[in-house]
Parts: structure tokens; sequence; C-alpha cells
């Protein structure tokens, strides 16, 4: 406070600061940040015993009321910011993949009422999905659950096909519809149970942490990143359990109702047209 300044000549003057200035103490940013053009303040936390979600959560309704001067917003960044960015892009990867999946099958089948009918089955699995997080009470994790639904989509769309493409050679041979998808069901129980199980039991290490010490050849359970790879072996066991079942019972199911309605509506057509009364089937 006692500190002297120069006047315009660069003469030095025994007048201290206090004779013509007022000090207040104050805080002050030590830095100048900018994103974007836009000054920023960035405020972190270390989240520790909690997930992340909830601690959002709470701080996104203390501020919910939180008065804010003109022209200040406030975002939030980091690893929420990273969630929306990866859940939006396994949406839009799960649409692409479901829809060339789609288009492959239509293509193979000349046929739209089969991959309906196995999209349906896709959209079931993920009941399996919510049931495996709920029972085992592991946190839905964006990333690696998002990536595990896109594989089981996959993987269910595989052991559908298995069963519907065999009902559809018994179809062609004269069987009658609910005695060739009982047949397909009879025939294909072994490979889709097989499919299922072999695969269950490739991710059940990772869904249990258990790993192989290879330089000591020890078992290893809980390994460090178990945590991370849990949620997508979690994803896949849980909803492959389920598609298994799925694919035997409801499947055929929908297949046979679909055929029924396709009669119905075929029927109607020719009605309103006027034509003769035939074989009350409708092309796929």
């Amino acid at each position: 406070l006692n500190i002297t300044f120069m006047n315009r000549r660069g003469k030095l003057l025994s007048v201290p600061l206090t004779s013509v200035a007022s000090v207040v103490r104050t805080t002050g940013v030590t830095d100048i940040r900018r994103k974007d053009y836009k000054r920023v303040i960035t405020i972190a936390a270390d989240a520790q015993g909690r997930l992340a979600n909830d601690v959002l959560a709470d701080v996104q309704a203390t501020l919910e009321d939180f008065p804010m001067p003109d022209g200040y917003t406030i975002d939030f960044t980091g690893e929420q910011q990273e969630q929306e960015e990866a859940a939006a892009f396994l949406s839009q990867a799960l649409i692409i993949t479901i829809f060339l999946i789609f288009l492959l099958m239509v293509s193979e089948f000349n046929s739209v009422k089969v991959p309906v009918v196995i999209m349906i089955s896709v959209v079931l699995s993920l009941i399996g999905v919510l049931f495996g997080l709920l029972i085992t009470q592991t946190p839905f994790g964006v990333i690696m659950t998002g990536v595990g639904v896109i594989a089981l989509a996959g993987i269910v769309v595989k052991n559908a096909i298995v069963l519907l493409d065999f009902a559809k050679q018994k179809i062609r041979e004269g069987m009658p519809l609910e005695q060739a998808l009982l047949e397909a069901g009879r025939t294909r129980l072994r490979p889709v149970v097989l499919t299922a199980v072999s695969t269950i039991l490739g991710v059940v290490p990772l869904a249990t942490g258990v790993d192989i010490d290879w330089r000591q050849f020890s078992l290893v359970i809980g390994a460090e990143s178990s945590d991370f790879w849990r949620p997508l072996g979690i994803t896949i066991i849980s909803g492959l359990s389920v598609s298994t079942f799925l694919t035997l019972v409801v499947v055929p199911t929908f297949y046979s109702w679909f055929d029924v309605v396709g009669s119905r509506i075929a029927g109607f057509f020719r009605r309103a047209t006027g034509r003769s009364e035939g074989p009350a089937t409708m092309p796929d």
C-alpha cells in the first residue's frame, strides 16, 4: 500500500498509492480461457463411491433454479458430453446395422414377411438385456452396453434365419404351415441351442472377470478391466438367453400369425376386386 509511482516525466514521486487510490481485497481468475471464441470457466470434481450419472443428476437438480446473469450459460461437459456423443453414434450404428441386415435378408429370402418376423425377435431380445442388467445390478454403460446390443442383433438374426429357412423349405415341398413350423423347431432345436450355449460360454469370462495369466499360468478372478467389459458380457448373455426362447417359440408364432393375416387381407382384396376365389395365400 506504500508503493510510490512516477509522473509523466519519469520522475519518482514520494506519494504513496493509498493517497490516490482505494485498495479492495477480492478474488480473481488466474488465467482466461476461451472455447469457440467464448470465455469459459470450467469446474471439475472427482466422484468417488458413487456413479457419475447419479452425481450429475444431483448437480442438475441443484442448478435447475440457479439465477444466471444475462449472457451466461451452464453446460455439462466432460464425461456427460462424451456419453451423449457415444449414445448418438451407437444409436446411428444400430439403425444402420438393422437396416443392412434387413436388406440382406430381403435379398436372400426374396420376401419381406420373413425379415420382418426376424426383426421382431431382435427387438424383443432387448427385454433380456434389461432383465440381465437389473438382476446383476450392472450399471447401463452407454458404450459397452450399446456395443453388446449391436453384436446381439447379429447373433439373434442368425438363429432365426436357421429356423425359418428350414420351415420355408418344408412349405415348398408341400407340407402345411403349422406342421412345417413344428418340424423346423424339432429339427433345428439342437443347432440353435448349441450356437447359443457356445456363444454364452465364450462370453462368460467377460461377464465374470475371469482371466488367465499366461506368464504364470494361473487363473485370475476380478481382473483390472473386468468392470469395463462386464456390461458387454451381461448384455450378450442375458439377451441371447432370452432370444433363444424367442427364436423357438415367438418367431414361429409371429410367422404363422402373419400368414393368417396375409391370407385374410388377400381374400378381402379378391372379394373387393371381384376376382375368383383361389388359394387364400398372400405373396411375401
